[in-house]
C-alpha cells in the first residue's frame, strides 16, 4: 500500500473491514533494507523539525487513535526517536477531571495545539468524545452528530490559521489485538501496561469498529483528513506514518530564516 492509498477521501463512506491490517506492502522484499529507510526517513524528520522550529511560521498538528495495543506510543517512540523535543509535545488525553466537564469538551483540548513552528501530537485526542461516550451510550446519535459538526469547524479554524492537521486511525485486526493482550498478561516486562478494564473494551469491539466508522466518515475532511494506517505490522506502520509526515512537512516549502543583521561574515576571534 503506498501512502496515499491510506487517505480517506471527504465523503466517502469507511468500512474498516475492507481495509487490510496486515497490509505491510511498503516494506518491500528485505526486512533489513526497510529499516535501513526508516532510519533515512528519522533523519529526514530531524532535519525537516528543525526547519520547522527555526522558521517558526508553520503549525503541525498530528492526531492519533487507535484501540488498545495498536502502538500510539511506540509509533511516537520510533517515528520521532531522533527529534529536538524543544519543538514538539505530546498530549495525552484521559478521563475528564470534573473541572475539564464542568466546560464545553474542546476546552481542554484547544490549550494543547501547537504554536507557531511546533509539532503536536495527540495521543488520543478530542475525537475520544465521539467514541468511548457513543459506544457507551452516553451521548445520543443527534448529539454525536452535532459533535462531528462541531470538530469539523474547530479543526477547520484551525487549518486557517496555521494549523497543518494529520489524523492516523491504526488500524488493527481483533486478532492481532488478543495476540498483543495475552504477550502483555504474561510478559513480566509488559503487565504493567495490562489493565483489567482492557478486557472490558475490548467486549465491545464491534460497538468501537462502528463507532470509528462513523467518525471516520463524518470528519475526514480536505483541511484534516484521516488515514487509516494498517498496524498489524509494526515496522510497516512506522514507515507509513513517518512517509506522511514528511511529504506533509515538505509539502510547506519551508525555508531557513535569514541570518540576522551584520550576523554573516562576522569574524569570530
Amino acid at each position: 500500500m503506498k501512502p496515499a492509498a491510506t487517505r480517506i477521501a471527504p465523503g466517502a463512506r469507511v468500512d474498516l473491514s475492507k481495509w487490510d491490517a496486515d497490509d505491510a506492502d511498503i516494506i518491500g522484499k528485505d526486512k533489513s533494507d526497510a529499516r535501513e529507510r526508516l532510519d533515512e526517513q528519522r533523519e529526514k524528520l530531524e532535519t525537516l523539525q528543525e526547519l520547522l522550529y527555526a522558521e517558526g511560521r508553520h503549525k503541525l498538528l498530528i492526531v492519533l487513535q487507535a484501540m488498545d495495543t495498536a502502538g500510539k506510543d511506540s509509533t511516537i517512540r520510533h517515528v520521532f526517536q531522533g527529534v529536538d523535543p524543544l519543538g514538539v509535545r505530546v498530549a495525552s488525553f484521559k478521563s475528564p477531571t470534573p473541572y475539564e466537564l464542568a466546560r464545553d469538551y474542546l476546552w481542554r483540548v484547544h490549550h494543547h495545539v501547537p504554536g507557531a513552528g511546533e509539532i503536536a501530537i495527540f495521543n488520543r485526542s478530542h475525537y475520544e468524545d465521539v467514541l468511548i461516550t457513543r459506544v457507551n451510550g452516553w451521548i445520543d446519535a443527534a448529539e454525536c452528530k452535532r459533535r462531528y459538526r462541531q470538530i469539523n469547524d474547530f479543526e477547520r479554524m484551525l487549518a486557517e490559521t496555521g494549523v497543518t492537521i494529520l489524523k492516523f486511525y491504526l488500524h488493527i485486526s481483533k486478532d492481532e489485538q488478543k495476540k498483543r493482550l495475552e504477550e502483555r498478561r504474561d510478559n513480566p516486562q509488559k503487565q504493567w501496561k495490562f489493565q483489567p478494564g482492557d478486557l472490558a473494551v475490548r467486549a465491545q469491539w464491534g460497538g468501537y469498529m462502528k463507532a470509528y466508522e462513523a467518525a471516520l466518515s463524518a470528519t475526514s475532511t480536505g483541511h484534516a483528513p484521516w488515514h487509516v494506517i494498517p498496524a498489524n505490522n509494526k515496522l510497516a506502520r512506522n514507515l507509513m506514518v513517518s512517509s506522511l509526515l514528511i511529504e506533509a512537512l515538505e509539502g510547506l516549502k519551508m525555508r531557513y530564516p535569514e541570518p540576522a543583521e551584520g550576523a554573516a561574515g562576522t569574524i569570530i576571534v
